[in-house]
């Protein structure tokens, strides 16, 4: 046995190793304590808009960075959040950290939404919505929410309401993993959302895929009818963001253009000629040292 041995009919486990249901009371029992005592750190991703030929936006991640554990990524620890009841506190400590960000990129002369993930437990928490509405008044900060059309779908009559009020505060509401799930017109056509966000499922292989460009151009029309902008999630090359541009998409995210960054390497990236990613596209943001990607 990996994990135990049997001595005289005496049991001996051993604790180091540790088991999907044990790590997952722990992260719910640590989760609290990270938050309070600075263990979450954010990076960010930028976007650029393809027409425009500028960053346009970047999408801020949540990271925690255990002092036993080490890094430990969103999808570890965002569902233990959502199911242990500490998702607002996690949601709204993020928004305070990107208004305080933004301060920063201010002081550069960057002036760019960011946006973050919101879970669908918080489309219907009156709580979570006054707050987010009170603080993005408070501070003029520039702000959006990514948030899956399953998650409006769960309670779709509070949810559009929600959203509705959080962009009459200047929220910008951006429809996140379009295609992954199940994507309904029903709703679509309902949400208050300036932006859609195609799945990197589909940007991945489109250079090589027979359905996938169809799907992504189809995407892209049924978009713009609706007067949204598209961004492409997962754009790796040089190729996919060629044929993305000749589709006629608006905004494109991905490892070609920068990996999530920290706060200071994504102030000295902006900085840095950021557009060359498209100028230059036979030198991806890939060919920056390791240095470079160990300090983002």
């Amino acid at each position: 046995m990996s994990d135990s041995l049997l001595t005289g009919g005496i049991a001996l486990h051993d604790v180091s190793v540790g088991t999907p249901a044990l790590d997952r009371l722990a992260l719910i029992r640590d989760l609290p304590h990270a938050i309070a005592a600075g263990e979450m750190f954010l990076q960010y991703q930028p976007k650029i808009h393809i027409r425009r030929q500028e960053i346009s936006s970047a999408e801020a991640l949540v990271r925690w960075q255990h002092p036993e554990r080490g890094l430990i990524l969103p999808g570890d620890f965002i569902t233990v959040a959502e199911d242990s009841g500490h998702i607002l506190a996690l949601t709204l400590w993020t928004l305070e950290q990107v208004i305080a960000d933004q301060v920063a990129l201010a002081s550069d002369g960057q002036d760019l939404t960011i946006f973050l993930n919101i879970s669908g437990q918080l489309l219907g928490d009156s709580l979570f919505v006054a707050t987010a509405c009170r603080r993005v008044r408070e501070s003029g900060a520039k702000i959006g929410f990514e948030i899956t059309e399953t998650a409006v779908i769960r309670h779709p009559d509070v949810a559009i309401s929600n959203l509705r009020a959080l962009a009459d505060v200047g929220i910008s509401i951006a429809i996140d993993d379009y295609g992954a799930g199940l994507s309904s017109l029903a709703y679509l056509k309902k949400l208050p959302a300036q932006e859609l966000k195609i799945d990197k499922m589909f940007i991945l292989d489109l250079t090589s895929s027979n359905r996938d460009p169809l799907i992504v151009r189809s995407t892209i029309d049924l978009a713009h009818a609706l007067e949204m902008e598209v961004t492409a999630e997962g754009v790796e090359t040089p190729a996919a963001l060629a044929l993305l541009s000749v589709m006629g998409c608006d905004i494109v995210q991905g490892y070609l253009i920068s990996r999530p960054l920290s706060l200071g390497a994504f102030r000295q990236f902006l900085g840095n000629d950021p557009m060359s990613a498209l100028t230059a596209p036979k030198q991806p943001m890939f060919s920056k040292s390791a240095s470079f990607w160990k300090s983002a």
